[in-house]
């Protein structure tokens, strides 16, 4: 059965001890591989001789990567060992799995696993060979890889390595593959497809550009796979951001570039301005295909592309980035934005249930709990994917009580890529998206209203809202009328208010729960650390309070808002008059306070 593999090269070889995990793990794992158009090498249970077959070792030759299933038995086999060993001497991808066996006890061939080691020894009459496990064995164990130990469930783990494979440049989709297997890949392909126009011997620069965890990679892995057969000289650069941290991590780029668009690729760059020189001498003569994903500022294009000038007629570059000003014109070259939108209602739950319902079967008396996922998601791909591996598996009372953790507590996986805009931003512009978070989202007023409203608060709205729409924070309607935010933006928002004291909402700058901000009141537990209030309770609450002199101490309160509720004393003594913008309309008294001069 060997010989029906022999001529083909696969992306990745799977070795593993059939016993443990061949009709369980190790058949979903190629399943899942398979579905999505990875090339998977398994044995098929081919007749297991003293030797491993020249075939076989041929397999590992021309895979790509090799994923290694280490199991209880794996050292038992000397075939599984041979495999190894020619996995590590062929120097190529290796993903190692440990599997209901400790990674320390393979690097060190201890406990059990080093026990059917030593069994196997003893028939063993080369020692060198044994020896070349042994290397093999550490070598394998000290690469990062996965422990079951560490993953909720099988299925989680599958999806992780699927994951992992295919974020490797080397696994060439064909673009029916990908679009079947991409939710909604389709329309963007479409889209992008008029915005390259590859046929065209102009230079184009194209943007995709949205929210963190909006699917900008997923798009541009898929655009690569599509177009990249139309240029000899390529490359897709990941985590441009991240590795442009320090002047080594920006050398990594420069080479990791230059790798794809030369011919040398074992070339070494000693400098910053040594990779930009080499660069940019091969984009003047070669039409390129360039992708640079994560992308947050100029500088980390100009180390990369240098003054984007003097491209070779053709050429494409694509950036993934959160900021449309990226995008301005740059030396005559053309430049698009592409904005990724939310997906839609069902493109949303298809891609729920892939990692919800991995068997794609859907309870019936689920059906009302995913619906409140689908809702919490609000389109957005990450935290679709975050929530359905969380909760697969999982019984219909877990499900309930983790989506209504999740309205308090939203998932770090979620928060922190949402979080990586927000923390790069000046205090003014922190200060503008957390007043719209906690205050204005919601409240039916305009832009210029609120531009207004934000400048009497001592902030400079007119420049900082461009900025947060720039980066992806904020959305204006066409006609420049509304500002938006998306959902888990505006409870990322709220819930860094939230950090700020946890247990004590009187410490907080903003509140916006009506529970905590009618604590505060009826507590008089105020502080000059808040600076906006809405106490704004359903109506059927029937919510009464006695406001006095509570707003004395909040002397930097700048918004106040107050709704449905029911003033049930004497008048108002005080309220601060720094206050920018007081909505109080069933306030029941005759007149302000006499000490109020706002």
């Amino acid at each position: 059965m060997a010989s029906s593999h022999q001529l083909k090269n696969f992306d990745v070889f799977l070795s593993f001890r059939g016993e443990d995990v061949r009709h369980g793990f190790v058949s979903h794992l190629h399943k899942a591989l398979t579905q999505q158009g990875i090339q998977t090498f398994i044995d098929d249970n081919l007749p297991r001789g003293e030797n491993i077959s020249e075939e076989l070792l041929k397999v590992i030759e021309n895979s790509s990567a090799s994923i290694i299933v280490f199991s209880k038995n794996y050292a038992s086999s000397s075939w599984c060992l041979d495999e190894l060993a020619k996995i590590i001497e062929c120097s190529k991808k290796v993903l190692p799995v440990f599997y209901q066996v400790d990674p320390s006890e393979v690097r060190k061939q201890i406990g059990d696993f080093g026990n059917k080691l030593t069994e196997l020894e003893k028939k063993i009459e080369d020692k060198t060979k044994v020896q070349r496990w042994r290397d093999a064995l550490s070598e394998a164990a000290n690469i990062s890889g996965w422990d079951d130990k560490n993953s909720c469930n099988e299925s989680e783990l599958v999806q992780k390595i699927v994951e992992e494979i295919l974020n490797f440049e080397f696994i060439q989709m064909p673009s029916n593959v990908a679009t079947m297997q991409l939710v909604g890949i389709n329309s963007h392909i479409e889209a992008l497809t008029t915005l390259l126009d590859i046929e065209s011997n102009d230079v184009r620069m194209v943007g995709i550009t949205g929210l963190g965890g909006i699917g900008k990679t997923t798009i541009a892995k898929a655009i690569y796979n599509s177009f990249s057969n139309h240029f000899k000289a390529k490359s897709f650069v990941e985590n441009v951001r991240e590795w442009s941290k320090t002047e080594e991590g920006k050398i990594c780029l420069q080479e990791a570039l230059l790798k794809g668009i030369s011919e040398d690729k074992n070339l070494r760059v000693s400098t910053i301005y040594e990779g930009i020189t080499r660069i940019n001498r091969i984009l003047r003569l070669k039409k390129v295909l360039i992708i640079l994903d994560d992308v947050d500022n100029v500088e980390q294009i100009e180390t990369l592309l240098g003054q984007c000038e003097g491209f070779a007629f053709g050429s494409r570059i694509i950036l993934t980035t959160r900021y449309q000003s990226l995008l301005v014109n740059r030396n005559g070259l053309s430049t698009y934005d592409y904005g990724v939108k939310e997906l839609d209602e069902d493109e949303a739950i298809e891609i729920f249930r892939k990692h919800a319902f991995p068997r794609n079967e859907v309870p019936e008396d689920y059906l009302e709990l995913e619906k409140q996922a689908i809702s919490y998601a609000k389109g957005l791909p990450l935290a679709l994917k975050v929530m359905g591996r969380d909760l697969c598996e999982k019984t219909i009372h877990e499900w309930d009580d983790a989506l209504d953790c999740y309205k308090k507590n939203p998932p770090k996986d979620i928060q922190n890529i949402l979080k990586r805009s927000y923390e790069g931003l000046p205090e003014n512009e922190k200060n503008i998206f957390l007043d719209i978070a906690c205050f204005f989202k919601g409240y039916d007023m305009s832009y210029n209203m609120i531009k207004d409203v934000l400048k009497a608060c001592g902030l400079n709205p007119v420049y900082g809202i461009r900025n947060l729409i720039d980066k992806c924070l904020l959305t204006i309607d066409q006609d420049n009328y509304y500002l938006s935010m998306h959902d888990l933006l505006q409870q990322m928002g709220m819930d860094i208010v939230r950090q700020e004291a946890p247990l004590k909402p009187e410490e907080r700058s903003r509140l916006r729960c009506y529970k905590e901000a009618l604590d505060v009141l009826t507590e008089d537990m105020g502080s000059d650390k808040i600076r906006s209030i809405i106490l704004w309770p359903p109506k059927s609450e029937q919510v009464k309070v006695q406001i006095k002199a509570q707003f004395c101490k909040m002397k930097n309160l700048r918004l106040l808002l107050i709704r449905n509720v029911h003033c049930c004393n004497g008048p108002v003594e005080c309220l601060p008059n720094g206050l920018s913008l007081l909505d109080w309309r069933e306030y029941p008294f005759s007149s302000w306070p006499s000490t109020f001069f706002p």
